[in-house]
């Protein structure tokens, strides 16, 4: 069936939420929420192939290295896999004083006193009790009233207070969500949530977890933002409630829905990293976090090294973070295009130049050192690539700084190899360029074998052994600095008549045994530009090599 002309009669706009004022606008986040991993749970759920304990165990101990410390470890009523896993978990002692497992079960005695029983012997817990309150579950799903609705609450209150008296040995917290929250009656998850706020009667020091569910991304961010203040400002006993966050990424701003419910007054955020979960994904908690980050806010989970984080969710999942993921893609800090490299490439010299402790480089929010992943990938070259690109591999792969006009010269010899193979050119690949155009020496008109120079009054005599059309000879040339008498050497040979344009040089590392690297313009008389690259421990010889290998392109 084809996409319908007029959608607005299928699909109705969602309704804007009653708020006379709203504050959130005007907010900023300053501080890192309470952060809770599902992972486990609603991430784990929404894989073709469910993890087994061992993919479990290392998923939860990534977890914790990052700095979580709350986190749903499973569904214990959904069958012994689960309940095994976390009882397990419980007494192995894997748990950390600071960590605090949490468990999700459905509004029915047997499912809580079974979910309680997955966690004895913990030192803390919380247990997460949910039922959905939307029109379309009371209708469709439950063929309920609200009333039932919000029985079904109440005796799901009763039962987490009674459990917990049952099993005094854990510091047992609550969580209470009105599922379907995103599309549901304000006023009537407010209800539901006050009344089992009733029952569990939490207070400020001791607060219950109030987690408001975009279990179906149906509106913009912003009406979620709404719902969230409409909901905080309403609700008996705030105090005593954190507010938390669930949102889901079926209209692909499940990210900005999150941030935005922060604004509005939220406490925590529950999500999965890189976004795992059904269907379309929950929120990924490591970009919200590094979106805090960019901002100078320290968002209290470490992901110094993301590429460690990607391999272990990758393993646990078995499913790719997709190479253009924020903050963890495999391509997030690459550039390409010309005009992107060029203005990064441009970004790092003048932090070298200013010595800036902020950091401000065009096309990168983050630097990619703080999270464990290098410059050398921040520029790679294909067809679409610039000379900014070419010369930014040459410098972080050899430490070769070539002029600019050289970088030009030398991109349109790049850009033909990247069109003849219509591949991404590798560092090796680059490099190999270089090579044939500017130092080797087979093949090529004029070697250096050996030189020597001496002085005649102003002028500089050049004596050297060349190799020259496949014949070692003997020349010589006056001039009034080694390179000119170079080029009246090469010149009274049979070589190329030039001036010299520009030349520059500099040293490849540091300490007393370095390179040294000389680069060379000349111009020939019919107005040819010629580069040159030398290459030599000694700067005087690598500015012989940089005069041959311009003559050499002629």
């Amino acid at each position: 069936m084809p996409m319908l002309r007029d959608p607005s009669a299928k699909y109705r706009p969602f309704p804007q939420v009653p708020l006379a004022t709203r504050e959130w606008p005007g907010r900023t986040i300053t501080r890192a929420p309470i952060w809770l991993s599902t992972d486990l749970r609603d991430g784990n759920q929404a894989l073709i192939d469910p993890m087994d304990a061992e993919k479990k165990t290392r998923f939860f101990d990534l977890l914790v290295k990052c700095g979580l410390k709350e986190i749903e470890v499973g569904f214990p009523a959904s069958g012994a896999t689960d309940f095994d896993y976390i009882q397990n978990l419980v007494r192995s002692g894997r748990i950390p004083d600071d960590v605090t497992p949490q468990v999700l079960t459905q509004a029915r005695a047997d499912l809580i006193r079974t979910s309680f029983d997955s966690l004895e012997g913990a030192r803390t817990a919380i247990v997460h009790l949910y039922n959905a309150v939307s029109p379309a579950w009371r209708r469709i799903v439950f063929n309920m009233e609200m009333a039932d609705i919000k029985a079904i609450a109440v005796e799901g209150a009763k039962q987490l207070r009674d459990n917990a008296a049952r099993l005094p040995g854990t510091d047992w917290r609550f969580e209470y969500s009105p599922e379907t929250f995103s599309t549901a009656e304000l006023d009537f998850s407010i209800e539901c949530c006050a009344a089992v706020m009733d029952i569990l009667q939490p207070t400020a020091d001791n607060p219950i977890i109030l987690n408001l569910p975009a279990t179906v991304e149906a509106a913009t961010p912003n009406i979620y933002a709404d719902q969230i203040e409409y909901f905080a400002k309403h609700l008996p006993n705030r105090e005593a409630a954190i507010i938390s966050l669930h949102t889901h990424n079926d209209r692909g701003t499940g990210v900005a829905a999150a941030e935005l419910g922060l604004l509005a007054g939220a406490d925590r955020v529950e999500g999965c990293l890189f976004g795992n979960g059904e269907r379309t994904g929950n929120t990924c908690l490591v970009t919200i976090a590094l979106n805090m980050y960019t901002q100078g806010v320290d968002p209290e989970l470490d992901f110094s090294d993301i590429d460690e984080v990607i391999r272990t969710v990758e393993y646990c999942n078995q499913l790719p973070v997709h190479p253009r993921h924020p903050y963890g893609g495999e391509l997030v800090y690459t550039a390409f295009s010309g005009s992107h490299q060029d203005a990064i490439k441009k970004g790092f010299a003048a932090r070298l130049r200013q010595n800036d402790e902020k950091w401000e480089v065009p096309y990168l929010p983050i630097d990619p050192a703080d999270l464990g992943r290098s410059y050398e990938a921040v520029i790679r070259v294909n067809s679409q690539s610039g000379k900014g690109g070419v010369a930014w591999v040459l410098e972080q792969d050899k430490g070769l700084k070539l002029p600019k006009k050289m970088q030009a010269s030398f991109s349109h010899i790049v850009q033909a190899v990247a069109d003849e193979t219509s591949r991404e050119l590798a560092a090796d690949d680059i490099w190999q360029a270089f090579e044939a155009t500017y130092l080797a020496t087979d093949g090529k008109r004029f070697q250096l074998v050996d030189w020597t120079e001496t002085h005649s009054g102003p002028d500089r005599i050049f004596a050297g052994k060349l190799t020259i059309d496949g014949s070692e000879r003997s020349v010589s040339g006056r001039g009034n600095g080694l390179m000119s008498s170079v080029i009246a050497a090469l010149a009274e040979s049979g070589g190329p008549l030039m001036d010299i344009v520009d030349y520059s040089e500099h040293a490849i590392g540091q300490g007393s045994n370095v390179q040294a690297a000389a680069y060379v313009e000349c111009r020939t008389g019919d107005g040819k530009s010629l580069f040159g690259c030398g290459l030599d421990t000694d700067v005087a010889t690598a500015s012989v090599r940089a005069i041959l290998s311009a003559a050499n392109g002629a």
